[in-house]
C-alpha cells in the first residue's frame, strides 16, 4: 500500500487536518460541559473526515474507482459545515456552562473550514470539461 506523505503539507491536507484540530477541540469542550448530542454530531464529524484523511493518505480513492470520491467530499462538507454552523448556533444560544459556549465558537470555526475545503473541491471538480486535458491534470483550473 502507498502512502501519500506530500499529501499532509498540501493546501488539502493541511485543511484536513485543521477541520480535525478544530473539531476535536469543539468535541472536548462539549466533553467537559456534558452535551450528549453535541459529543455525538462532533465525534462523527471527526471520524468522517479522519476517514476522508485516510482515504486520500493511503491513496483508497484511487484503488475503489466505483465512487466520485471528490464528489463525495464536497457534499460532505457542505453537509459537515451546516451540522456544523447549526449546532454551534444552538450550542452558543443556549450555553449554561462555559465549555458548551467555547465549544460553539471552536464549531463556527470548524464550519468556516468545511466550506472553504468544499469551496476549494468544488472548483477543482471536472463536470463538463475532458478528463485529458492540460488543466485536469495538472489541477490549475
Amino acid at each position: 500500500m502507498e502512502v501519500d506523505l506530500p499529501l499532509l503539507k498540501s493546501p488539502k491536507g493541511l485543511l484536513k487536518i485543521s477541520e480535525m484540530v478544530c473539531v476535536f477541540v469543539a468535541f472536548v469542550c462539549y466533553a467537559v460541559a456534558s452535551r450528549s448530542p453535541y459529543i455525538a454530531a462532533t465525534c462523527m464529524e471527526f471520524l468522517i473526515t479522519l476517514g476522508f484523511l485516510l482515504l486520500y493518505l493511503l491513496k483508497l480513492n484511487k484503488m475503489f474507482t466505483l465512487f466520485v470520491w471528490p464528489l463525495i467530499d464536497v457534499f460532505n462538507s457542505f453537509f459537515a459545515a451546516a451540522l456544523m454552523c447549526i449546532l454551534s448556533l444552538v450550542a452558543v444560544s443556549t450555553y449554561t456552562v462555559k465549555g458548551t459556549l467555547s465549544g460553539g465558537i471552536v464549531g463556527f470555526v470548524a464550519a468556516a473550514l468545511w466550506s472553504l475545503d468544499g469551496y476549494i473541491l468544488f472548483k477543482k471538480i471536472t463536470f463538463n470539461k475532458p478528463r485529458t486535458s492540460p488543466e485536469a491534470q495538472t489541477g490549475n483550473n
